[in-house]
């Protein structure tokens, strides 16, 4: 029986097109964030901790899907910048939590504009966009890990 090789092809990848837009749109997203001195990572990790003010690291990792050996880094680069700080918790001193401080808050007036120049960048209509997201989110929430 001679073998199929089809599934072999690129066009018939699920994760190519997937991996091509992330790298793609992230590459958008450069030189909006070199103003602000962040890296996407950064600037995701930020995100978070404009809207929670305090996250522990281990949640922090899981709603970034990011692993302690990144996220570490990336915490300690944030928190050189002045924009975080890392304490152990007085609860349970194995959690580390991460805080925002003044100085991050303070950087998201300027990282407002972000979101708005990449709208000019992707060019979905805001249905189109809603679709995508959902879609992208049901494929994160079924992947078996």
């Amino acid at each position: 029986m001679e073998k199929d090789y089809s599934a072999l092809k690129l066009e018939n990848q699920l994760c190519f097109p997937l991996y091509a837009c992330s790298k793609e749109v992230v590459k958008k997203y450069k030189p909006y964030l070199d103003e602000l001195d962040l890296t996407y990572t950064q600037y995701i990790t930020m995100m978070v901790l404009w809207d929670k003010k305090t996250v522990n690291v281990k949640e922090l990792g899981e709603e970034l899907y990011l692993d302690s050996g990144t996220l570490t880094p990336l915490l300690k680069k944030l928190e050189s910048k002045g924009y975080i700080v890392r304490e152990r918790s007085k609860n349970d001193e194995r959690n580390v939590l991460v805080s925002i401080t003044e100085k991050g808050d303070a950087l998201k007036d300027e990282a407002i504009e972000v979101p708005y120049k990449m709208v000019q960048c992707v060019h979905l209509t805001k249905e189109e966009a809603q679709e995508l997201y959902r879609l992208l989110h049901k494929l994160l929430d079924t992947v078996d890990d």
